[in-house]
């Protein structure tokens, strides 16, 4: 039988709960979808949902800014400091407003990562008040 509390998604297996730890493994699945999750033909380079669905205009840049809030709506449950989810939102604002800039702001979206800047945030707040949480990557 399923357990209740994760979901098997993408070839991920979510946690659903509110503990640090199902959040902390949500957020990295989210960091990268939406930062790593594709590689570049010929030159290695990872790129994820953030770049490609910004290249829509305007709709692609909604969709991308609405999920790199989630990841700062996540760490405002975890009980982040408000200067540290402040942060957080300016690094999504500032992602948002380059996207915005047409040619410029798709080509920014490759340098510019947003979200892994706000999940190493998150990650940094979660090894110092929730050590447990603490994954070894390889």
């Amino acid at each position: 039988m399923a357990d209740p509390s994760r979901v098997q998604t993408m070839g991920f297996d979510m946690p659903t709960g509110t503990d640090p730890v199902s959040v902390r493994r949500r957020l990295e699945a989210m960091e990268y979808l939406l930062e790593r999750s594709f590689v570049v033909p010929g030159t290695g380079y990872r790129v994820g949902l953030d770049s490609l669905v910004g290249l829509v205009p305007v709709l692609g840049d909604i969709v991308t800014t609405a999920m790199g809030a989630y990841i700062v709506w996540e760490a405002r449950n975890l009980g982040l400091p408000k200067w540290k989810l402040w942060r957080m939102a300016g690094n999504v604002g500032f992602d948002a407003l380059l996207g915005a800039v047409p040619v410029v702001g798709d080509a920014a979206d490759f340098l510019f990562r947003s979200n892994t800047r706000n999940l190493k945030i998150v990650k940094k707040h979660l090894d110092k008040h929730h050590p447990h949480t603490r994954i070894i990557e390889q």
